[in-house]
């Protein structure tokens, strides 16, 4: 599918542009630059890793400061593991934007993904920014999508249609991530946008509880990176009275569109997750509390030898069962215990289920889409995360990343 012929609508008050900039890349774009019309309402959640990136750092801090008027995003470059030098480029790069844009350097919130440890060539990003600002348009969607993408083989672009007091409101989101995806807010990097108006504190609730059940629950390779951030912006440009209320009918239709649009994305992540073949679904339910549950989830996910196992299509169904074993639940009771790859049951009574069959596992791995679930047998607990195989091109890609 080439980029102009994904799905999307435009978001009112919302103009986007693709340059190149070499920042590291040649003969790309590399570039993004996404404009949001005067007074709109910015929410926004950032990684948890210790060694953030100068971005992250600066974004909190304009955020905090000012109301966002641009999202300066460039890939390539990570900007992080950069000391003192990255934040005064990240710095530099904003007061770049808003000397030509005539705002607040507050105004700008920057964004970087890419190699880790290297300066970036903020030269190089400020020269291509007047022909950022020229080409602004609230179509150019697509092309933001794929300049945001570092290994990514696609570029990821969701849109969402809802109801809002009786008129057709839009969400539209784009994201990037394919490697380094264990997210602990968000994705690698996701923006949003949609054209209702809403109180700034209810933004940011509406989008960290889609976070919470679609970014937040995939793992790709296990690794949190330095640079994720979601942010959702919210125009005004619908013409609704402001949604004030948690509990009223239109703001949770706004929470729900922009959930189903963060799963969509979330999906999208982890089928293209570096040199992956499978999208599964593991499913942990019978848990205590869900912090359990998700335990036990992330336990198998992040484990190499079921991951390998996935890419072969192979039911090696006792390393499923060794990494719930080894998940520390306190006083789990073996026998309680059920796995079922697909619907086929392979594990009960503290063994393999007699009526399975190892042709039964052979047809559950066999497709693109593989589900794992787990029940333990404590509670009523659960929690899902979506993740995917480990193959040899995933070395590969890693291997070779910087070269």
């Amino acid at each position: 599918m080439s980029d102009e012929s994904i799905p999307f609508a435009a978001v009112p008050g919302v103009r986007l542009a693709a340059v190149a900039a070499g920042i590291r890349y040649q003969n790309r774009q590399d570039l993004c630059l996404l404009e949001l019309a005067p007074g709109a309402q910015c929410a926004a959640v950032f990684t948890r890793n210790a060694f953030c990136a100068a971005p992250v750092i600066l974004a909190r801090r304009h955020l905090a400061a000012a109301a966002p008027r641009y999202l300066l995003i460039n890939s390539g470059n990570a900007n992080a593991g950069t000391g003192h030098r990255g934040l005064a480029d990240a710095e530099a790069s904003c007061a770049a934007l808003a000397a030509l844009a005539a705002c607040s350097a507050e105004a700008v919130l920057p964004f970087s993904t890419g190699v880790i440890g290297e300066p970036l060539p903020v030269d190089r990003l400020a020269a291509a920014l007047p022909a950022a600002l020229a080409g602004l348009d609230a179509e150019a969607w697509p092309r933001a999508a794929r300049a945001i993408m570092t290994t990514d083989t696609r570029p990821k672009l969701v849109s969402r249609p809802f109801v809002i007091a009786g008129r057709r409101a839009v969400v539209t989101g784009i994201a990037k991530g394919s490697g380094m995806i264990r997210p602990d807010m968000a994705t690698m990097l996701a923006f949003l946008a949609t054209d209702v108006a809403v109180e700034g504190g209810l933004l940011q609730a509406c989008l960290a509880e889609a976070v919470a059940t679609s970014f937040n629950a995939i793992t790709v390779d296990g690794d949190t990176s330095t640079n994720d951030a979601c942010v959702l912006a919210a125009t005004g440009a619908l013409g609704n009275a402001p949604l004030l209320e948690a509990n009223s009918a239109d703001y949770r239709a706004l929470c729900g569109a922009v959930g189903e649009l963060c799963q969509e994305l979330a999906t999208a992540i982890v089928r293209d997750g570096e040199g992956a073949t499978k999208l599964v679904t593991l499913v942990v339910e019978e848990a205590a509390d869900g912090g359990e549950a998700r335990r036990v989830a992330d336990t198998i996910a992040h484990s190499p030898l079921v991951k390998t196992a996935l890419f072969a299509s192979d039911p090696n169904w006792g390393r499923i069962l060794a990494a719930v074993g080894r998940s520390g639940l306190a006083g789990l009771d073996i026998d309680r215990v059920r796995i079922w790859l697909g619907d086929t049951l392979v594990v009960r009574d503290g063994g393999r289920d007699p009526g399975y069959t190892e042709q039964a596992g052979r047809a559950a791995m066999a497709g693109p889409e593989i589900g794992i679930r787990v029940a333990l047998g404590r509670g009523q607990a659960r929690a899902q995360v979506l993740t995917c195989d480990l193959s040899y091109d995933y070395v590969k890609i890693n291997a070779e990343y910087r070269t």
